[in-house]
């Protein structure tokens, strides 16, 4: 009877842990962006797990994002335009990724950055599960 309990309580734990991780961010990476016309890749893999959305945040200084590749590890790809100038602190709406839960294999997000203070911006990624 105790073995039974305690392994309906273990069932519990695992089902309230996993259900806690699909409701957050995950960072998947950050990068601090060059001056000028660029573009960075953040490398992902199937170790992160599997995603049903996206987020990409900026701090530091202003960049102007024109889009971002998501590649999978099947081989698919899905360009996001994202067209946007973005100031320090802020980001992007959440970005539904095409199909199920996707496991991410990189992301390359396309920008420039015109900042005469000459501060470096850090572009963020989050993935949701």
């Amino acid at each position: 009877m105790k073995l039974r309990v305690a392994f309906i309580l273990m069932l519990v734990f695992i089902g309230l842990v996993s259900m806690s991780r699909a409701q957050s961010w995950e960072r998947l990476g950050s990068r601090a962006v060059n001056f000028g016309l660029d573009r960075d890749v953040i490398n992902v893999g199937a170790h992160e797990g599997a995603f049903t959305k996206l987020k990409i945040q900026v701090t530091g200084a202003p960049v102007n994002m024109h889009r971002v590749k998501v590649e999978y590890m099947n081989g698919d790809v899905q360009n996001l335009q994202i067209k946007e100038n973005f100031s320090p602190g802020s980001g992007t709406r959440i970005i539904d990724l095409k199909g199920n839960k996707r496991i991410i294999q990189r992301i390359t997000f396309f920008y420039d950055t015109k900042n005469r203070a000459k501060r470096r911006a850090k572009v963020h990624v989050f993935g949701r599960h």
